[in-house]
């Protein structure tokens, strides 16, 4: 990993945008991995807020990474469905209607974080959902950071291999949050982390990095073993201190909730990792009602602030990996380390 990061160890922090922000990037960073700072709800104004804060922190490589999806067309008519929909829940925890914002709450990467970019410089930027358009790609290579994105199958490996990454993540069923996925909306098609591994080694000649239900030095070695050059992990980090990660979710990791995940497009519109609660398994996790990546989550706000409030996960977007067993209350310096012992 040293010659394309400049890193002691090949070891990714996941981005996770909701449960972090430059303090846990920084200590990854400062113990020797690749620290990710998510910038993918962020406008440009908090982008620099960040990346100043990130930069004083921290001397070492990081990562900013960045969604690069296509922003949906307004749909009234179908936001208004999702709040009917979702009317009963608003009743039983007595949650604000008039509360859900207009527009998305997440934007593709654009000019003005380019020009964030130029002036931060990070050693590596990512995405997630493909690439970004060519000249604002050429804009991110311009600064000298090496760029790259997640492939949730061996088509979208040799897209991204084609488009100009310098590497590719190759992200497993297994791995918490959003798919990454850009080329199909087929879940079929995508495989867990160790199955897909050794298939995009094999297809492109770029250096790959694993992703996905590794949360050990052993499953460390393992993703190693296949052919990854580095590893990326995202839960095993969930309960460090430097994580913004919410009591409640971590009063759900900590318990045999964290055991039982599933994909759903409830909380965003797009198919994404969490522990399963009550509005995932009424809502059939993958409703017809549920408008385009972002725009569902904007009802969602408002009910999950109510919920919570009422000490209830059951509306909240509690995002993990299958495979918890490494998330502990530990700081990220100790995970890193620990981590390492697989390398």
């Amino acid at each position: 990993m040293r010659p394309l990061f400049k890193t002691a160890l090949p070891l990714i922090q996941a981005p996770m945008a909701g449960v972090q922000d430059w303090r846990l990037a920084a200590a990854v960073s400062e113990a020797g991995g690749l620290g990710s700072l998510p910038a993918g709800m962020l406008n440009a104004r908090q982008l620099e807020e960040q990346l100043a804060q990130l930069g004083q922190a921290t001397r070492q490589p990081y990562n900013v990474n960045f969604f690069c999806h296509t922003s949906p067309a307004p749909n009234p008519e179908g936001e208004q469905r999702w709040v009917e929909t979702l009317r009963p829940y608003y009743d039983a925890f007595s949650a604000d209607a008039s509360a859900i914002p207009e527009g998305p709450s997440r934007k593709p990467f654009d000019a003005d974080c380019a020009a964030v970019l130029a002036q931060f410089q990070p050693a590596v930027v990512s995405f997630h959902y493909g690439l970004p358009e060519d000249a604002l790609l050429d804009r991110v290579k311009a600064t000298g950071a090496k760029v790259l994105s997640s492939a949730t199958t061996v088509e979208e490996a040799l897209w991204l291999e084609a488009q100009g990454a310098d590497a590719v993540i190759a992200q497993g069923l297994e791995a918490g949050g959003h798919r990454g996925h850009f080329l199909s909306d087929d879940l079929s098609r995508q495989q867990g982390t160790f199955s897909l591994l050794p298939q995009i080694v094999d297809a492109v000649s770029l250096p790959v990095i694993a992703a996905g239900g590794i949360a050990s030095p052993a499953g460390v070695r393992a993703a190693m073993t296949l052919g990854a050059t580095a590893v990326q992990i995202g839960t095993a980090y969930l309960l460090c201190p430097e994580a913004t990660t919410k009591p409640l979710h971590r009063q759900w990791l900590n318990s045999d909730k964290a055991q039982h995940t599933a994909l759903t497009t409830v909380f965003s519109g797009r198919p994404a990792r969490g522990m399963v609660n009550q509005l995932m398994q009424e809502l059939d996790y993958f409703p017809d009602a549920a408008p385009a990546f972002p725009l569902a989550g904007n009802a969602i706000g408002p009910l999950r602030a109510a919920a919570e409030a009422q000490g209830s996960g059951d509306c909240s977007p509690l995002w993990a990996g299958q495979n918890a067993s490494g998330c502990r209350e530990d700081s990220a310096a100790t995970i890193t380390t620990w981590l390492a012992e697989g390398f």
